[in-house]
């Protein structure tokens, strides 16, 4: 069933698909067959070790029970030297089912297009030999049946066909009657001449595709689990097919380099220390006592315990750590500093202070910054994605990327970013005003019709707990990558968004590029930061107008008819943009929270400009 990591590769993709796009559990396309992408267990060669103890911390808490021991590797690396050991990834073939490619010209009649539906045991080098010898080219199905626990199999064919009865072993063929590609008019159809049924049905009844079998293709054979979900029709290449799940951080400064990189050399020996009394102990053994003279154990704890996330107060957040180091950057200095992890400086406010900037405290210039992603598991049908505060939610179902996790998947990316805080008195101000109070009880209106239709969904609104800011900020965001695309240099789908709503911190925006390459990017965003106050009124004033308005701006969120629930005014017209750069899936959006529109609601936090 697999394809054999020997030989020749079958398929190449970018390392940094493999923990977005086609991570474990995924099905793709390869140039000559359809695969499952294998979990962690069948990686073989993997890549170099990602450092980033924050993240690592983060991501332990994540499993039941916590993992005391995880490190992260990046996906292993094509090798192109034939004597050097083989790295890559196992591949499944995935599905089982195929179709014929041509059309049966005598089982076809008027709009009704008829193939013949085959198992590969059926198939003699991959071909389907009919019982008049002829050779005919396959193509897989691309209809498949998975649960929301991430199980996947092929579906069940003749008791679907059947209604249960799995006696009849007669050719089975798929039908299209129509020209629409509709599942009402995809049929399958038994030669029996007793059973026919629609794919329509799948839909509608899921129990005729049985209960799931907790099937887990990508672990490998014999790595089924108990699950008992009601099967759900799924094709192979829809959207809802994957989600990744991610979590990621930003890497923050270094306090004392020196430090830092004597801690990193005797972290195997240091990293668990949960008090001084301990690393006193790990100091008495002499090759990690010589890497540590000169410090005090107070500092080299203290350090040790900021690798890990951690302070003397409460766990700090994802996002709270890195904005207190965001708003913690000095002044602009004029001249770029191309090496380490993390260097910014904020932009003097004589530089972009304009009317339409009043709410606006400062502006970060980040001339560098490294992030490092990892993947956690997957989802089908429903995403999930971190909270607002970057941190992913403990205990939710998600897909395991291997029958025993010890090591997860991750990359880092080096780039640029700009950052933006808002004064945090105009926001608070701003999101304690009764119309203002009034659209959240409409947008809160729509995500309640939304959590009605999809029981055991965990998406939480984020105007519980007084954070509505985050929908207005998060709507400022789009409308700013669309603006600075324009003339940075990247595209809008390769500049990523970082929405801060922290009320104990502040509020504000990041955004920013990143590359897998070494060097980083190339300073575009730097460039347009400079004049970053002529963008954001560009922004604003192309977010008056959607060319999708009076319908778009006059969008009620539990409007059943449109079935936008957790949109306000917002639309393809206007805000939606890449998946690739929202943190949210393109969900929680309203522009009228940031600029009139035509609905003139006066609830707008940005005023004259």
């Amino acid at each position: 069933m697999s394809r054999k990591p020997g030989a020749r590769p079958h398929g190449q993709i970018r390392q940094s698909q493999l923990i977005t796009s086609f991570g474990p559990g995924s099905m793709m396309d390869l140039p000559n067959h359809s695969v499952l992408i294998g979990g962690l267990d069948s990686w073989s060669g993997g890549g170099d070790e990602v450092i980033e103890p924050r993240l690592v911390e983060k991501l332990k808490q994540l499993f039941d029970p916590p993992l005391q021991v995880l490190k992260l590797f990046s996906p292993p690396p094509d090798n192109d030297d034939p004597t050097a050991p083989q790295t890559g990834i196992t591949a499944w073939q995935f599905p089982e089912w195929f179709i014929t490619q041509d059309v049966d010209r005598d089982a076809s009649y008027g709009l009704v297009r008829a193939r013949m539906l085959v198992h590969r045991n059926m198939l003699t080098k991959g071909k389907f030999v009919d019982d008049n010898r002829k050779r005919r080219s396959v193509v897989p199905v691309r209809f498949v049946r998975a649960c929301r626990n991430g199980h996947i199999g092929d579906i069940d064919w003749y008791n679907f066909v059947h209604g249960g009865n799995t006696e009849c072993r007669r050719q089975l063929w798929i039908e299209e009657r129509g020209t629409s590609g509709d599942l009402a008019e995809v049929y399958i159809r038994c030669e029996c001449g007793k059973a026919e049924r629609s794919m329509a049905l799948a839909i509608e009844q899921p129990e005729t595709m049985l209960r799931c079998d907790g099937k887990r293709p990508w672990l490998g054979a014999y790595a089924n689990e108990k699950c008992g979900e009601s099967n759900r029709l799924l094709i192979r290449t829809a959207s809802n097919a994957y989600f990744t799940q991610l979590m990621s951080v930003i890497s923050l400064p270094d306090r004392n380099v020196e430090l830092r990189e004597a801690v990193e050399l005797v972290w195997d020996f240091i990293g668990e220390v949960e008090d001084v009394s301990e690393l006193k102990y790990e100091r008495k053994k002499a090759k990690v006592n010589a890497v540590l003279d000169g410090y005090k154990n107070e500092e080299v704890f203290a350090e040790v315990k900021m690798r890990r996330g951690q302070s003397a107060g409460p766990p700090k957040t994802i996002k709270q750590a890195e904005m207190e180091t965001l708003i913690a950057s000095k002044d602009e200095l004029g001249d770029d500093k191309p090496d380490g992890n993390f260097f910014a400086r904020t932009l003097p406010k004589k530089v972009w202070e304009k009317p339409w900037m009043e709410s606006v405290e400062r502006i970060v210039l980040v001339h560098r910054l490294r992030e490092v992603m990892a993947q956690v598991g997957f989802t089908r049908f429903e995403a999930v994605s971190p909270d607002i505060d970057g941190e992913l939610e403990m205990g939710v179902r998600r897909a395991s990327l291997a029958r025993e996790i010890t090591w997860l998947p991750a990359v880092e990316n080096r780039g640029e970013g700009i950052f933006i805080q808002f004064k945090k008195e105009v926001v608070e101000n701003w999101a304690t005003r009764p119309e203002v109070q009034a659209r959240g009880m409409r947008l809160l209106g729509g995500y309640e019709e939304w959590k009605a239709e999809r029981t055991g969904a965990t998406k939480k609104f984020v105007e519980e707990g007084g954070l509505l800011p985050y929908v207005l900020f998060h709507s400022f965001a789009h409308m700013l990558i669309t603006s600075v695309s324009l003339e940075c240099g990247y595209p809008a789908s390769s500049i990523r968004e970082r929405i801060y709503t922290i009320p104990d911190v502040g509020y504000g925006v990041l955004l920013y590029t990143g590359s897998s390459d070494a060097e980083g990017t190339l300073g575009g965003l730097i460039q347009v930061g400079r004049r970053i106050h002529e963008h954001v009124r560009g922004a604003l004033e192309m977010g008056e107008l959607c060319s999708n308005d009076p319908v778009c701006a006059q969008h009620e969120p539990a409007n059943q008819h449109e079935r936008r629930f957790l949109h306000g005014a917002a639309c393809h017209g206007c805000l939606l943009i890449s998946e690739t750069s929202c943190e949210q899936h393109n969900e929680f959006l309203d522009r009228a929270l940031v600029v009139p529109t035509v609905d003139n609601l006066g609830i707008e936090f940005f005023g004259a400009r």
